[in-house]
């Protein structure tokens, strides 16, 4: 099988602890991903809302190097993927294909300059906010009912310049809304479920799956218990599947995609153990109504005809 994966935060663990990316106790670990035909994961550098200014780009600096340090150490695995033609040759050499995104658009301390910095080091996609609020705007958790700040507009319309996509999982609904009015690109929500099914405030709406799918955009299935049922410690393999299919009953089946948010909650907090799990989750989809063509865009083809398309990889 194929699985492409549009969120973990991995790496940003594997800094804080001072974990290979090879082999580790995480829920990604290189040494597990022979069971795919194909592996593409973005990989994000989470900012703290805690962390501002020149502090929370330092960590992006230093996550990022060890992103690339890692890469470095198992060649044989896995590449760093930042053009289309790292991409083709990753596919061909049958390697992992390993993105750069950030979690937190804090990282440019409230100078536009810093989206170019980022494109640079290979960032394709970016949270515009974490739940707290920062420079652009406010995020889910935070109390209030403004959405994008004109910094925040001057960001997005940068990012889009520099060839980063606008990730408004964590958005409020304000900002949220603020984004869809605004943008000339895609728009994705790399990790987010259906506020329908379990009403937490960072999953989306039916007319927020709708704006997204309408842009051209992606939403990301999130495998963490508190996204998936209201009573997450029922939470199980069942509940992504009621998920995705209330979304591909809102005309997903091109929109839908994977975003694990693998290491980003304690590993209680998830159904699966890692991704060493993923076979057994796309046999359940394709063997529960889904079927193979279905499941294979959601565990893989629609993310990659996504970057494809975009010219991102």
């Amino acid at each position: 099988m194929r699985y492409f994966d549009l969120h973990c935060d991995t790496i940003t663990e594997c800094w804080h602890r001072n974990l290979s990316l090879k082999t580790n106790t995480l829920q990604v670990g290189l040494d597990r991903a022979d069971r795919f035909e194909a592996y593409a994961q973005c990989y994000a550098v989470w900012i703290p809302d805690e962390l501002r200014g020149e502090k929370a780009f330092q960590r992006f600096q230093q996550v990022t190097q060890r992103f690339y340090n890692e890469l470095e150490q198992v060649k044989e695995l896995a590449r760093p993927c930042t053009t289309p033609a790292e991409r083709v040759d990753s596919c061909s050499e049958k390697k992992h294909c390993a993105i750069l995104t950030v979690e937190n658009a804090s990282v440019l301390g409230g100078n536009l300059e810093k989206v170019r910095t980022l494109a640079e080091s290979g960032v394709k996609l970016c949270t515009l906010t974490w739940n707290g609020e920062n420079e652009l705007g406010r995020g889910a958790r935070a109390p209030g009912l403004t959405g994008l700040t004109t910094f925040g507009k001057q960001a997005v319309k940068e990012m889009e310049r520099s060839g980063i996509i606008a990730d408004v999982s964590h958005a409020s609904p304000e900002l949220f809304w603020d984004v869809i009015k605004i943008a000339a690109q895609p728009v994705v929500a790399s990790h987010s479920n259906a506020k329908s099914l379990c009403d937490h405030p960072r999953n989306l709406t039916d007319e927020q799956f709708k704006a997204i799918r309408d842009s051209g955009g992606l939403v990301g299935l999130n495998l963490v218990s508190f996204f998936l049922r209201d009573k997450p410690e029922q939470a199980s393999s069942d509940d992504i599947l009621r998920h995705a299919e209330h979304f591909l009953n809102l005309g997903g089946e091109n929109a839908l995609a994977i975003g694990s948010d693998w290491d980003g909650s304690a590993p209680e907090d998830f159904p699966l153990s890692g991704i060493q799990e993923i076979p057994a989750l796309y046999e359940c989809f394709r063997n529960n109504g889904f079927g193979q063509e279905i499941t294979d865009k959601i565990f893989f083809r629609n993310a990659d005809d996504f970057f494809h398309q975009e010219n991102l990889l």
